[in-house]
């Protein structure tokens, strides 16, 4: 009786060290909508994509980094450099600037 109570003491312990254990594989999480948030030209227009939806610009925003897109398409580092967006460019919301792909609208 001391052997099984042992015994599974033993398995207790094994199961509980093996679930703390880390996986050899990283978990890949999936990016959400809020990360694909950007200002664009698109057509001569200033357009915002929120939360997958496009909308043409109400207002100038601010980026993370300090970045301010406005609404004519100047766009104005926080460094102090100052650039005219064209069709077809992109900020993030973060403030990294890009170039539209096929995009569907």
């Amino acid at each position: 009786m001391k052997y099984v109570i042992i015994l599974i003491a033993l398995f207790a312990l094994n199961t509980t060290v093996n679930a703390q254990t880390k996986t050899k594989h990283p978990v890949k999480h999936h990016m959400n909508s809020s990360s694909k948030d950007c200002v664009m030209m698109k057509d001569g227009n200033m357009m915002m994509m929120k939360n997958g939806k496009m909308m043409e610009m109400d207002n100038d925003v601010t980026m993370k980094n300090g970045t301010v897109c406005m609404k004519d398409g100047t766009c104005k580092m926080k460094n102090g450099k100052t650039m005219m967006m064209k069709d077809g460019d992109k900020c993030y919301m973060d403030g990294r600037m890009g170039k539209m792909g096929k995009m569907k609208m």
